[in-house]
């Protein structure tokens, strides 16, 4: 009989290995994860006690920054943690979590930015049926269509990598449990997985990314229309911020995702997976609250109405 040795754990990478480097990237990290936080939790309050901003836009919005938040959190702690740690075990069981949450709220990101897209598109290119066409009910179908298309697809992908043998060696090259270095520690062919990867990940994440650039192209041209310098401003702001948003995240997950398996190493990768777990839930509320011209009004009215109770 073979003798094989059955993996129960792995253990994880660290950001870096040079010593000098670790208080640095601890400090850097842990900023960044409280900026995260605050960021988008202030997004979240702001728009769900503004009246002005009970809008689908914000609505979808106060929903990316709740998936950021969780986003972030199902990867920057653990990050945080392992910096100074010797011991940078988890568990298979840990690993199959971490990997489904993370998974699931790309993948649900993804389809929230082309949802925004497509209110985009109906506001500017058909205004008159917007109330009729983006009312509540039909806001919060796609909200719930989104999550749940999200949580199956990342319940199929932790399925079958979990599925799979593990008995080469147990350390992960990379700072968390995603798909792809967990694939390389597997003894078995991962064709099947593969073929999962490209059909179920990449008919959402690039479905989502043709609905966004369809939907920005009848929006350009609306916009060419408008003969109001004030109205064409107005909505440039609220569109390049999304946009922005959507080329931060795509390029990144193209650039992780849809390519060969093959072609994965970490020591060229490591600073794209850091940038679109880590820095990307940080800068979208930034995003939006520097280039969208009805936040930046709240943020300014609440700063003055706290400086009047201050002053009373």
């Amino acid at each position: 009989m073979k003798n094989e040795t059955v993996v129960t754990k792995f253990i994880l990478s660290s950001l870096s290995s040079n010593p000098n480097l670790q208080l640095p990237l601890f400090l850097i990290c842990s900023v960044v994860y409280l900026v995260t936080i605050l960021g988008n939790l202030m997004m979240v309050f702001l728009i769900r006690l503004t009246p002005g901003l009970q809008t689908p836009m914000y609505f979808f919005l106060m929903n990316l920054s709740i998936v950021d938040i969780l986003y972030s959190s199902t990867i920057t702690p653990n990050v945080i943690v392992n910096i100074f740690s010797e011991n940078k075990a988890i568990s298979i069981t840990g690993c199959a979590m971490q990997m489904f949450f993370f998974i699931g709220l790309v993948s649900t990101e993804g389809m929230i930015l082309a949802v925004m897209a497509y209110d985009r598109y109906v506001a500017i290119c058909k205004p008159l049926y917007y109330a009729v066409i983006m009312n509540i009910v039909t806001c919060i179908k796609f909200i719930c269509s989104v999550y749940t298309a999200g949580c199956i697809n990342s319940l199929i992908h932790t399925c079958a990598a979990f599925s799979l043998p593990f008995c080469q060696s147990n350390q992960l090259n990379h700072f968390y449990c995603d798909i792809n270095p967990i694939l390389k520690l597997s003894c078995k062919d991962t064709f099947l997985n593969q073929v999962f990867l490209y059909v179920f990940a990449g008919s959402i994440e690039v479905g989502s990314f043709l609905c966004i650039m369809i939907s920005y192209t009848y929006i350009i041209f609306a916009i060419c229309t408008i003969r109001s310098s004030r109205g064409r401003s107005k909505l440039l702001s609220t569109c390049v911020s999304h946009f922005t948003c959507v080329a931060l995240f795509y390029f990144p997950v193209f650039f992780m995702y849809l390519r060969p398996n093959s072609a994965y190493a970490m020591d060229q990768d490591w600073m794209v997976s850091v940038f679109y777990t880590v820095i990307i839930p940080m800068l979208n509320p930034m995003i939006y609250s520097l280039r969208n011209q009805d936040v930046k009004q709240t943020l300014v009215n609440f700063n003055v109405n706290r400086i009047r109770c201050v002053q009373k």
